[in-house]
Parts: structure tokens; C-alpha cells; sequence
């Protein structure tokens, strides 16, 4: 793992064993901004003004999504509950070099530092309103009785790792969804686009994040789909 600069000056990981970084060289700040809290947090709280919101991280990484999505919420009010997957954590010491404490507040950032592994081993309460969890489960074998609002889609590209892109994969994180759940993700592809549309998806073709033309927000119909 080496900490790489990208050009919006936001720091991103590079995994020498996939050959792939955990976000946009183009910018991560950027892309987790743009992908995953606007098109996704923003946008579901925006139609259903919850007090609350439960969203499930498909990919946790180096914990951007999270924090954002934490701060976020804080300043709006809005009770959040989230679950990271993510089989192959970064240790606590990388954890801390992002430099991601500069695009947060600072209560937020300490509190997170302070309790990063213990989230790894279960829920924890970052603040009065925020809880975390990191599951280290492969995505594949992720299960919990919970259900989610909004699912960020955040795996390595296909290119790298194929296997989490198919229909099987994307159905058993969606089973998790709520009915009118939203499910956001920087890439799009026909079979993905097919794959929601099987599920019982709305797709919808967005905006990319800088250096990517395209994404894809799906919202679930109104029948679940839990797997078995």
C-alpha cells in the first residue's frame, strides 16, 4: 500500500497486489463527493427528508465515503447509521496518513481516529448520532438481519476484480436495500445497467466524477429482492 497524491491534492492508496487505487487519480475528494454523497446521501434525503439514514459501503477503504457522509449528516441534523464491508482493512497507522482529517471537523476526525479499530470489531458510536461499523467480511459472505437506504457501491473496477461485478454479487448486496433504497457507484456498464434492471432498479445515467463521463444511481421497486 503507497499513499498517492491525486489531482485535486487529496490523497488516494494504491494496492500493488490488485494494481488498482482506491479512488480517481483525477481527484478522490472529488469522486467521493460527487458519487457517493451527492448522488447518493444527498440525493435520497433530499426526496424523503428522514431523521435518520442507514447506508451500507460496499468497499470501505480508507474510510472517505464515511467521513464525508458523517460529517454531512451532522450538520443537517439527520441521525446516521453506517456499515462498511471491507475484507482487507488498512491498518490504523495508514488510516491516519491519509491527510482526510483536513476535509472534516475536527471532532469528527478524532473521534474516528480514537476508535477506528475498534470499529473493525463492532459498531461503534463516533458521535451522539453517528454509528459505525466495519465488517470484515468479503462482500460475498456479508450478511445481517439490518436493512439499508442507500448502498454505496464502491468495489475495484471489473478490470481488476471481475468476480464482485457480477449479477450474483450485486444482487446479494442489494437484498439489503430497502424497497425505494438508492444504489450509487462510479462506474456504468450495459451489464451492470442490465443487472439493476433485472433486480427491479430505476437506472439512471449521471454525470461522472472528473476523468469519468458517466455513473450510475439505481433506486429499488417497490418488492424486495433478499436472497435466501
Amino acid at each position: 500500500m503507497t499513499l498517492v497524491l491525486t489531482s485535486d491534492g487529496s490523497n488516494t492508496l494504491f494496492n500493488s497486489e490488485v494494481g488498482e487505487h482506491y479512488h480517481s487519480r483525477h481527484g478522490a475528494l472529488q469522486e467521493s463527493k460527487h458519487v457517493f454523497l451527492e448522488a447518493g446521501l444527498k440525493h435520497f434525503t433530499g426526496k424523503n427528508h428522514p431523521g435518520s439514514v442507514a447506508v451500507l459501503e460496499a468497499g470501505f477503504g480508507t474510510g472517505l465515503n464515511f467521513m464525508l457522509s458523517a460529517d454531512w449528516c451532522l450538520q443537517q441534523d439527520i441521525a446516521l447509521d453506517y456499515t462498511g464491508i471491507e475484507a482487507f482493512p488498512v491498518t490504523d497507522e495508514l488510516f491516519k496518513s491519509t491527510g482526510y482529517d483536513a476535509y472534516i471537523s475536527g471532532n469528527t476526525w478524532q473521534s474516528l481516529a480514537a476508535k477506528y479499530l475498534v470499529a473493525l470489531s463492532g459498531p461503534v458510536m463516533i458521535s451522539d448520532t453517528c454509528k459505525l461499523a466495519i465488517d470484515t467480511s468479503t462482500f460475498a459472505d456479508f450478511d445481517t438481519d439490518a436493512a439499508y437506504d442507500v448502498l454505496y457501491f464502491d468495489a475495484f473496477a471489473a478490470v481488476h476484480q471481475p468476480e464482485l461485478w457480477t449479477h450474483d454479487a450485486i444482487a446479494h448486496l442489494c437484498s439489503f436495500l430497502k424497497p425505494g433504497g438508492v444504489f450509487v457507484t462510479y462506474a456504468i456498464t450495459g451489464n451492470l445497467k442490465r443487472t439493476m434492471k433485472a433486480l427491479g432498479f430505476t437506472v439512471e445515467k449521471l454525470p461522472g466524477a472528473p476523468g469519468k463521463r458517466e455513473m450510475l444511481r439505481a433506486v429499488k421497486g417497490p418488492s424486495p429482492i433478499r436472497l435466501s
